[in-house]
């Protein structure tokens, strides 16, 4: 069964919202934040109107609060197969999350210890534990990734893990290029060595199913708004090291997992609607992921449901990009970055990152907003990407960025607009 796209698309308010011509706007900025089902707007109001209290009351409000920040919580767990919802940090993004766990990582290490990290990798993968050697005297190894095909460089990774590795930092899907990278073998690698595995997978969630414990990593990172939800952010750890880390808190605060990891008072209101955009996802598992239940033995309930859910979104959006792929190599003077090989399609996320020969990418993404197509434009953060791709300091790359709601006509309406310009 295949996903019925546009009563998907007419749960999204922004989605059927006309500018002043009456055009509906194309959003390919889905890298960046994806837009959101009515329920999590409704949500928002649901908190404020009848749970908006602080933590650890005696009163009605505050018991409704933290019961609803639990279920998010189990919600969240179940999402990611985390073991217990006792492994599920909350946070404001991904960037804030990785700096809190990077900085008590680094308490516990010594000048010389071996960090590795990813030139493929959004910087907030990055600049964590830059941060942290620079701070402690420690060696930083990177690894590269193939220009031409986009693809992890494995043999560099393995040469950068050394017995005196204590971090592998690595991206599940990168933000630019859009490949999706082998984290359960990384984990490995790390294991072997000892070290921790610190997965960035704030562009995998979208699109792809999640297992912490498949995968085997430590930590793992992602983002609510970049799959339908809030701006909120999700560290999974497990739990004995997230018991067991040093972490930056105030006195008072609860001392045991996750509430250790989390300073301060949060925006309960999002972490609310990001029980909401996951149960958006169930649902989609519950209605059209039956075709996909033989590939998930083991999994029942919510969990079974968030599986299936990804693997129809994921279908679908492999053929959308595949469609247009095809369509930008047609376009004379386009040169596309990443994976453009139909063979290793399913190794990337719907993520394309190009240019127009002798056009700015700004200038072309200014000329496609005036068509009412939203695309970014840049870096996006991904420093490391656009340096080895020789486009950091000229404007770097012109991204499109599908999720589930997009549609062929949209992809036309670009494609048609990239050859006119």
């Amino acid at each position: 069964m295949t996903i019925d796209v546009p009563a998907l698309r007419s749960q999204f308010p922004a989605l059927n919202r006309p500018v002043e011509s009456g055009v509906l706007p194309v959003h390919f900025d889905n890298p960046a934040g994806t837009q959101v089902p009515r329920r999590v707007i409704d949500a928002v109001a649901e908190y404020y109107t009848t749970m908006n209290a602080n933590h650890g009351g005696a009163f009605p409000t505050s018991q409704r609060s933290d019961a609803a920040e639990t279920t998010t919580r189990q919600i969240a767990a179940d999402f990611l197969n985390a073991a217990r919802w006792e492994e599920i940090v909350l946070g404001p993004n991904m960037t804030t999350l990785n700096f809190s766990l990077s900085r008590a990582i680094a308490r516990t290490l010594r000048p010389g210890d071996e960090l590795v990290v990813t030139r493929m990798d959004h910087d907030a993968n990055i600049s964590p534990w830059l941060r942290i050697a620079q701070d402690g005297g420690l060696t930083v190894r990177w690894a590269d990734f193939d220009v031409e095909t986009g693809l992890l460089d494995m043999a560099s990774l393995k040469a950068a893990i050394t017995p005196r590795t204590r971090v592998v930092a690595t991206v599940h899907a990168s933000n630019a290029l859009g490949t999706i990278n082998p984290v359960g073998e990384i984990a490995r690698l790390a294991h072997s060595v000892g070290a921790y595995h610190v997965v960035d997978a704030v562009q995998s969630a979208p699109h792809l199913p999640l297992d912490v414990q498949a995968i085997g990593c430590d930590f793992l990172l992602c983002s609510g708004y970049k799959f339908f939800g809030p701006h909120v952010s999700i560290l999974y750890g497990r739990y004995e090291h997230l018991a067991a880390l040093p972490a930056y808190k105030v006195r008072p605060a609860d001392d045991t997992p996750p509430h250790r990891w989390e300073t301060g008072t949060p925006c309960y209101e999002t972490w609310y609607a990001l029980g909401a955009a996951l149960d958006y996802l169930a649902e989609i598992g519950g209605r059209y992921g039956q075709a996909y239940e033989s590939q998930f033995p083991g999994f029942t309930g919510r969990r079974l449901q968030f599986k299936t859910a990804m693997a129809a979104l994921g279908a679908y959006e492999q053929e959308l990009v595949a469609y247009l792929i095809e369509g930008l190599k047609q376009i004379a003077g386009l040169r596309i970055y990443g994976i453009t090989d139909p063979a290793l399609y399913t190794q990337r996320v719907p993520t394309v990152i190009c240019n127009l020969e002798g056009r700015d990418p700004r200038g072309v993404a200014e000329a496609l907003a005036a068509r009412h197509i939203y695309v970014w434009d840049g870096n996006y953060y991904a420093l490391a990407v656009m340096e080895r791709l020789g486009l950091e300091g000229h404007g770097g790359a012109l991204r499109i960025g599908l999720a589930h709601y997009n549609t062929r006509e949209e992809v036309d309406r670009l494609l048609n607009a990239l050859a006119d310009l």
